[in-house]
């Protein structure tokens, strides 16, 4: 989960101390204290919102600098379905699609007179986005030769409020990515629409997952690392703050134990029996924040639905959550396998034969 840019306390408290107390002479009730309190909160959000807005910015330049000698970049803006939740369904525009914008990588040696595989490669995190965290995995890609798009669905952080509570975990945030799929399709000739695969990490894990299921002859292959799998589970081992994401008024509106079934709908282990689309999944013993059980439920509903598929259970992998996502040999060695799977279904012109390969692609 992204942490949210806080001002330490003491400082809201001196702003309020001094707004209290410059003026002794003019009494106030304490409903004007609240007032008060309530306005200062609302201008420090406003300003985190701007601050996330900063950091995007900047980020984006650095994808430039860290990838741009391999691969052409590009930032679209298209659009979703309309918002899952409407204030004010009968206004003007109430009910247009939601805009976000996808980030596109293509390998800059690519023949376009040729085909080649698309990656969708949906971020992880609660009001998160997509990042250069990923930039070594980007580069991996672009060698090999695939096409990428990485959507800053619904809810991701960096375009102010609007877009930040517009999230629908496990929802119509699933249809932004697939809507992204299909963007590149209609807008890039040179990618074979036979050879799409999708592959994600924890929140972008459980996206992977429910595209699958809801898209299955779209995507040839799947690749889920760690993915949150069963969110009724989740709420339970969770904390309150982290709850509250889910139950804000803007997003699910209650909690797991007032409506269990929107939970269970959200949940890819209360969706396995969908599954068709050939599926690696990946989990480890030690995650301190997807913790095993979730993915050890989905493995189990999987199996009981009598679905094909392939599954590995890492024992205490160094890293926890981020095991095979980091700079170490072992995540090196567990990406090579993850690409070999991949390249099965999709074949790319570069295929990876050696953990040397991944180095020389992903690091300068």
């Amino acid at each position: 989960m992204k942490k949210r840019i806080l001002f330490p306390t003491f400082i809201l408290l001196q702003v309020l101390f001094f707004q209290i107390f410059s003026s002794p002479a003019k009494a106030q009730s304490n409903s004007e204290l609240e007032q008060q309190v309530k306005s200062l909160t609302r201008r420090f959000e406003s300003m985190n919102y701007r601050l996330d807005m900063l950091g995007k910015a900047i980020d984006d330049v650095l994808w430039y600098n860290k990838v741009g000698d391999i691969a052409s970049i590009d930032k679209v803006r298209h659009v979703g379905p309309p918002p899952a939740n409407i204030p004010n369904p009968t206004g003007k525009g109430a009910h247009n699609p939601v805009k976000f914008y996808s980030y596109v990588f293509i390998p800059k040696n690519i023949d376009r007179s040729k085909k080649y595989p698309l990656l969708v490669f949906p971020h992880g995190g609660v009001h998160s986005n997509f990042s250069t965290y990923y930039t070594h995995i980007i580069r991996e890609l672009m060698a090999q030769g695939y096409i990428v798009i990485a959507s800053d669905y619904r809810g991701s952080t960096g375009y102010g409020r609007g877009m930040y509570e517009q999230i629908d975990y496990g929802g119509l945030e699933v249809e932004d990515v697939y809507a992204g799929r299909n963007y590149m399709l209609n807008n890039y000739d040179f990618i074979d629409k036979n050879r799409v695969g999708i592959l994600g990490w924890s929140h972008g894990g459980l996206i992977t997952l429910m595209n699958i299921f809801a898209h299955p002859k779209d995507y040839k292959v799947a690749y889920a690392g760690v993915p949150v799998s069963d969110l009724i589970a989740r709420m339970g081992y969770m904390t309150d703050s982290y709850r509250k994401l889910y139950s804000a008024d803007y997003h699910i509106g209650k909690t797991a134990a007032e409506d269990v079934q929107e939970y269970r709908r959200r949940s890819p282990a209360w969706n396995a029996e969908k599954l068709q689309t050939p599926l690696l999944v990946h989990t480890n013993t030690n995650d301190e924040d997807v913790n095993v059980l979730e993915v050890e439920h989905l493995i189990q509903a999987l199996k009981a639905a009598g679905k094909k598929f392939q599954y590995k259970i890492f024992k205490d992998a160094p890293g926890g959550h981020s095991f095979n996502r980091l700079d170490t040999m072992m995540a090196k060695d567990i990406r090579l396998d993850v690409y070999k799977f991949l390249a099965g279904y999709l074949n790319p012109p570069h295929q990876f034969k050696s953990v040397k390969d991944l180095v020389n692609a992903g690091y300068k």
